[in-house]
């Protein structure tokens, strides 16, 4: 059985402007009946682990985004707060909104809401266990370097993996790495780069390709593939 030993509070990074979607807010378009960004609340409101929930989204959606939650949370302790210009920023302010009591925080991105019960579950246990994981998985395709559009060499793809979320830590460290990166201006594209440069250590847990983030039209569409696969989660 799980163990609740610690407190765990979840941080929804969803300040995203959607700049590559076409003028489409990639957050509220639905897939099978219910948006992005609900798919991402349930699953951690209903995954029996995560103690409170705090959603950091642009200023303008937060009315819209509290509506989403109320609608979709279930009785979930749920928070909506302003995110930041960037992403960082964003799950700064939403790591220091948590709970004090929390001794666990996870990060994940709003834009990925295939996540399983099952995958938050594991990545929690992790954190618990080593200070700090993230779920991953392992680099399928051939990875070229190229230089003004001419290819200038191979990656060897050994021991390289494809970084997902959540990704959990204790407070204590990610509260650190984030207030340290903030303050060099360092420019992280995820959580656990803030906190490698304090050279903490990162556990690795095996995640799911269908675990996709939603940056693109070609990834709404083939998120709507996924979704007609896995159809509407259960409540």
């Amino acid at each position: 059985m799980f163990s609740r030993r610690a407190r765990c509070s979840a941080v929804i990074a969803a300040g995203g402007v959607s700049g590559r979607m076409g003028g489409t807010d990639k957050l509220f378009a639905e897939l099978e009946g219910l948006p992005v960004l609900a798919r991402s609340v349930m699953a951690f409101a209903d995954c029996g682990c995560v103690d409170e929930l705090i959603v950091a989204i642009r200023r303008e959606s937060i009315g819209r985004a509290a509506e989403l939650c109320a609608r979709y949370a279930g009785n979930a302790d749920i928070k909506v707060i302003e995110g930041g210009d960037t992403r960082a920023r964003s799950v700064y302010n939403g790591v220091f909104a948590a709970s004090p009591r929390s001794g666990l925080i996870a990060v994940h991105d709003g834009a990925r809401p295939f996540i399983s019960a099952e995958l938050i579950i594991k990545s929690i246990s992790a954190a618990r266990a080593h200070g700090a994981a993230a779920l991953a998985v392992p680099v399928a395709a051939t990875i070229k370097t190229v230089e003004r559009g001419v290819v200038s060499g191979t990656v060897d793809r050994k021991g390289l993996h494809e970084a997902q979320t959540p990704q959990v830590f204790r407070s204590e460290i990610i509260k650190a790495a984030l207030t340290d990166a903030l303050r060099r201006s360092l420019d992280v594209t995820d959580d656990c780069m803030a906190v490698e440069a304090m050279g903490f250590p990162v556990r690795i847990v095996t995640g799911d390709r269908r675990n996709i983030k939603i940056t693109t039209r070609e990834d709404m569409d083939i998120a709507r593939m996924i979704a007609a696969g896995m159809g509407r989660p259960a409540r």
